[in-house]
């Protein structure tokens, strides 16, 4: 039993949905544990204070939190107090001591008006205010115009001073204080300097020309006056403090760092660093597992997409879903394969990888854009894999030769597939994963001698050509295992030393004939709508072996001899003629053609009636039944067995013409055409009506060509005249 039996039997326990599904997590399994090892982290069994037996480097890059926080800590307390001098705090303070010396001349002038206004009318003694009165006057406008608590600051004996002061005496008071306070308060003053700055004011007073009373009370209105103007900001210290610890840069123990040599006593910093990369296997740490598992989700996952929008049968989805997994596994074990030379100390031998075998094959058995969403998923896994062997990290340089490389493979495989095409693509994928290697190797600015730049050059060519030999190696055994039909196998099939064509040519040349001409309308109509012309053309080759069986039978094999339907009764006539569809159907299963051409050389009759047969019978019979004296189908299934129903019945009835004529042609392909749509035989298959159209169209521009008019020759006794230069 073969490999398509095997999944045939699958499929009738299992459906499709259940079918699927297992591929799907079979898949996925499968790619997390060949992953598996590569990001697995490696960990070690270390005691504090104990010796390291081998040196240990970091495999990742990681910050290092602590570290970060005590330097950015360190930093912010650099930062000093932030103050702010406020030099309008000198003027708001002269203005106070000014206001002082104002309400005490207004409370002054005012007790001097009272005294006036009396003096004819009281003594005066009795008429003047009282100083405790005018004290009061003075306390209470201080107290009403000033926000500070003036009256309970300075003392009453200093207001009573000035009370008791007048005129030019007062004003020069006044002035020297002011002027004092002023001088000092321009300067910066912070809270641990207010009293050398009221030592200072007091010192200036004191050298003043007042009198000791009045010197003694500006020294205190002037020490009053001064206080702090370069004030501690601490929201601007916060802002400078965060700054700072904004400034500080993460502190990082690098991929590859040395976190401890071998030989060296691990203390307590260096075994935290190990525990915090989880490289103790008292402590492991599980992400880079839970990494790779949301790395296989969206890998299936982006197959699932793709699949589950294909426009195709659901056997061709399934033979598709398991070949192109396959492929892919296939891969990714050569990969890790090579990666595993990694150990050797083999640098760089990640760029003989045959990078481009998976998306040859996937596009030369599939199509270009599953081929394309493979190059994708084998880079991102080559990124994994090979890693210079450093575990649990990813290697972008890997990733960007296997994603170039698989994409050349895709574009230079021709749609010719043949063994010669693959070869030169392989060799062209070559030329591009050399200049792949110089550019990976020139942009990282490496040091390397001419002998590493060979033997990196050479890596890249053997990957190339790997990737055609691999590619042309392991397609006959897909292509045979899933009955898939390439274009290489097309190509194959279409040669004439294939036995079943040289038994078609040998034993019924006629059917031969008819095949080749059928193909050439099939194709070119094909071609026309979008479909498969290369398939049309090798199934219209087979699509009448049946007739090997009994070759007189047929018209088209009936050279100089009776047609033996003449003594046959219709409904003998008629099983003959029905049976060339079946017999060629199990002919090309016994020589396990693909399932493709069988379905046309079944199809291509669909469920027609054999009208000369049944009009005979009913000649003898008026009751027979119709039904007796169709093809028992299926009718066309697909486009391509569609068309050649068609031109199979075309060429046939134009063949049987005698010289005819575009407009006779035409008319022939037009009345087929539309017997054919009448008796529902494309009802079964996805052919438009615009389709057909167009197939009409090309049959008859094929069809003008072969039936061409010819010049006529002349006789024998002309041509001797006239010459053997006559053209056809």
């Amino acid at each position: 039993m073969d490999f398509q039996a095997y999944i045939s039997k699958i499929r009738t326990f299992l459906s499709y949905k259940v079918f699927t599904t297992l591929i799907y997590c079979i898949l996925g399994l499968l790619l997390f544990v060949i992953l598996f090892h590569n990001v697995k982290p490696e960990t070690y069994d270390i005691e504090l204070f104990s010796v390291a037996d081998k040196t240990i480097r970091s495999p990742k890059t990681v910050e290092d939190e602590i570290k970060t926080s005590e330097a950015r800590e360190n930093a912010a307390d650099q930062i000093d107090k932030v103050y702010v001098f406020k030099k309008e705090m000198a003027q708001n303070r002269v203005s106070l001591i000014t206001s002082i010396f104002d309400f005490v001349k207004d409370t002054n002038y005012e007790s001097h008006k009272v005294v006036d206004e009396n003096s004819s009318e009281i003594k005066n003694e009795e008429a003047a205010i009282t100083l405790q009165t005018r004290l009061k006057q003075l306390k209470t406008r201080l107290t009403e115009n000033v926000s500070e608590d003036i009256t309970n600051s300075i003392s009453d004996q200093i207001f009573m001073t000035l009370l008791q002061t007048e005129g030019a005496e007062l004003q020069n008071t006044k002035d020297i204080v002011v002027q004092n306070v002023e001088s000092v308060m321009n300067d910066k003053i912070r809270e641990d300097g207010v009293e050398a700055a009221r030592k200072l004011v007091a010192d200036y007073i004191k050298m003043s020309g007042l009198s000791d009373e009045l010197k003694n009370v500006a020294i205190d209105l002037g020490k009053y006056a001064i206080i702090p103007n370069d004030l501690y900001d601490p929201v601007l210290t916060d802002d400078r403090k965060k700054q700072a610890k904004e400034d500080v840069e993460p502190v990082k123990i690098l991929q590859g760092q040395i976190i401890v040599q071998e030989g060296h006593l691990i203390d307590r910093e260096t075994y935290r660093q190990l525990e915090m990369l989880g490289l103790l296997k008292s402590n492991p740490t599980i992400k880079p597992l839970i990494g790779l598992g949301i790395f296989v989700i969206l890998a299936i996952g982006s197959i699932y997409m793709y699949f589950s929008r294909l426009a195709t049968t659901e056997d061709k989805k399934q033979n598709y879903l398991l070949l192109a997994s396959l492929i892919f596994i296939c891969s990714i074990i050569i990969m890790k394969i090579i990666g595993l030379m990694e150990n050797a100390n083999l640098n760089k031998i990640a760029y003989i990888f045959p990078a481009a075998m998976a998306p040859m094959l996937i596009k030369t058995m599939i199509n270009e854009r599953l081929a394309l969403i493979m190059t994708i998923l084998i880079a991102s896994c080559g990124s994994i894999v090979f890693h210079d062997g450093i575990s649990n990290t990813i290697d972008i340089e890997v990733a960007v030769y296997i994603l170039f490389s698989g994409l050349a493979g895709v574009l230079f495989v021709s749609s010719r597939n043949e063994r010669s095409h693959i070869l030169r693509a392989g060799l062209l994928v070559s030329c591009i994963n050399l200049l792949l290697i110089f550019f990976l190797l020139l942009i990282g600015g490496g040091q390397f001698t001419i002998t590493e730049y060979l033997y990196f050059g050479l890596f890249s060519v053997v990957s190339g050509i790997l990737s055609s030999v691999f590619t042309i190696g392991l397609l006959p055994f897909f292509e045979a295992g899933f009955g898939i039909l390439s274009t290489m196998r097309l190509i194959e099939l279409s040669n004439p030393n294939h036995p079943l064509l040289k038994k078609l040519l040998t034993e019924t040349p006629g059917t031969y004939h008819h095949s080749v001409m059928v193909a050439n309308l099939a194709e070119a109509a094909c071609e026309a709508i979008g479909a498969n012309g290369l398939l049309a053309r090798v199934g219209c080759y087979y699509h009448d072996v049946g007739k090997t069986k009994r070759p007189p039978f047929f018209i088209e094999n009936q050279m100089n001899i009776e047609n033996p339907h003449d003594r046959l009764p219709p409904e003998t006539s008629k099983d003959i003629i029905i049976s060339h569809a079946t017999d060629g159907a199990k002919e090309l299963r016994k020589h396990k053609l693909p399932r493709e051409i069988v379905d046309i050389a079944e199809q291509h009759h669909g469920t027609s009636l054999l009208k000369f047969f049944y009009y005979k019978a009913k000649k003898l019979d008026e009751n027979t039944p119709e039904s007796e004296y169709r093809y028992p189908g299926p009718k066309p299934q697909t486009k391509e067995a569609a068309v050649i129903s068609l031109a199979d019945s075309v060429e046939a009835a134009v063949r049987s013409m005698a010289n005819p004529t575009p407009s006779e042609i035409r008319l022939l392909v037009h009345n087929i055409a539309q017997d054919k749509i009448l008796d529902g035989q494309f009802n079964e298959c996805n052919l438009t009506l615009k389709e057909i159209e167009l197939v009409k169209k090309r049959f008859c521009e094929t069809l003008n060509g072969i039936f061409h008019s010819r010049i006529e020759y002349p006789d024998l006794k002309q041509q001797k005249v006239i010459g053997s230069d006559t053209a056809n």
